[in-house]
């Protein structure tokens, strides 16, 4: 996506002066994109802040109100070029960082303490799920990339996922923007609507715990979801969401065979590329770190730090996306996304319930 745009007014001279001394400095080039970056992050965090101070808790993270600042820039004031190296590093580089730390947070024990049963139908709800989104996104009308993004961000992890799989299948800033802005509004408003459902549905407080670990995107969400209903649905929600979360190891891997495959001219010419090349740096990172965190061969004190700093450089990186995205080009394919993730979310929904029915859980 071009960032430069002639037609929008420059900086004053003085910051114009500014960014060309930092450009001549080592790896300066980088600087006024990072810091601009950093700005926009600084404000959805703020924002955070003042929203949980109005409601009690944040509806919207910092990740996806740094996409909107971003993007509301964007709009009103097109960077030149001398901060486009700090940018497209923000939204590529460092995110494939974050993707590294992820790892730290994966343990094979949280896998062994769900149970055989449950993890298996948890791996076929995500499965089943990535499917069928994906299907009806490509009915739908909507490309590729896009289409991926959306089945992965639902039927995961929401955001995270979106962010997790975007370097993997090469999704510009604009599809990322598009995929995280309706998916984290639509997973709002399933964190307000699903306690209503152990009345409506007549299910028990375990099922109800199930049901919205399988169905609801983030972590926080799901503690803001499962805790009106009471402890045990609080505690199996968080449990059945993390082993869900694990999932997205496996899925990057995939994806880049995938991508690979079709990339390279088929199977036979990506069976016969060495592994240093058939998959990314950082997704060797991840696995390296998930192994050596679930052998417990990652000091404790790390694992905290790791955890914030990926989600500090997704944030970052999304500041970056939303620089680089036209709202009017995300709005033009609202209403196929906005379908989309909807319509993929009530098969989620279904397909979970039917493993709840299916397992027996009472």
């Amino acid at each position: 996506m071009a960032i430069v745009d002639p037609l929008r007014p420059s900086l004053t001279p003085s910051t114009n002066r500014l960014t060309t001394a930092l450009g001549s400095i080592p790896g300066g080039r980088l600087v006024p994109g990072l810091l601009l970056c950093g700005a926009v992050t600084l404000a959805a965090l703020g924002l955070e802040r003042v929203e949980a101070g109005l409601f009690g808790h944040a509806w919207l993270e910092a990740l996806v109100l740094a996409i909107l600042v971003g993007a509301l820039v964007r709009t009103v004031w097109s960077p030149s070029q001398r901060w486009a190296p700090g940018i497209s590093f923000s939204a590529k580089t460092l995110l494939e960082i974050a993707v590294v730390l992820l790892g730290a947070s994966v343990s094979i024990g949280a896998i062994v303490s769900a149970g055989p049963l449950l993890l298996v139908g948890i791996a076929a709800v995500v499965v089943i799920a990535i499917a069928a989104s994906y299907g009806m996104g490509r009915l739908l009308g909507l490309p590729h990339r896009m289409a991926v993004l959306v089945a992965c961000g639902n039927s995961i992890c929401g955001n995270s996922a979106i962010a997790a799989v975007a370097p993997v299948i090469g999704a510009d800033g604009k599809e990322v923007a598009a995929s995280i802005a309706f998916t984290a509004v639509l997973g709002v408003l399933v964190v307000l609507g699903l306690p209503f459902l152990p009345v409506l549905l007549h299910i028990s407080e375990v099922q109800y715990g199930v049901l919205a670990g399988l169905t609801v995107y983030a972590v926080p969400q799901v503690l803001a979801a499962t805790a009106p209903i009471g402890a045990i649905a609080l505690q199996l929600g968080t449990l059945v969401k993390l082993v869900r979360v694990l999932m997205l190891g496996p899925l990057i891997l995939v994806l880049t065979l995938v991508t690979r495959r079709r990339t390279d001219g088929g199977a036979a010419t990506a069976g016969r590329m060495p592994w240093h090349k058939l998959v990314p740096w950082f997704i060797d990172g991840f696995l390296l770190l998930a192994v050596l965190r679930s052998f417990g061969l990652l000091p404790e004190v790390v694992l905290a730090p790791a955890a914030t700093a990926a989600t500090a450089l997704t944030v970052i990186s999304m500041a970056a996306l939303g620089l680089s995205t036209d709202l009017l080009s995300v709005a033009k394919a609202g209403g196929r996304v906005t379908a989309a993730v909807t319509l993929s979310l009530l098969v989620l929904g279904a397909i979970s319930f039917g493993l709840i029915r299916l397992l027996g859980i009472v």
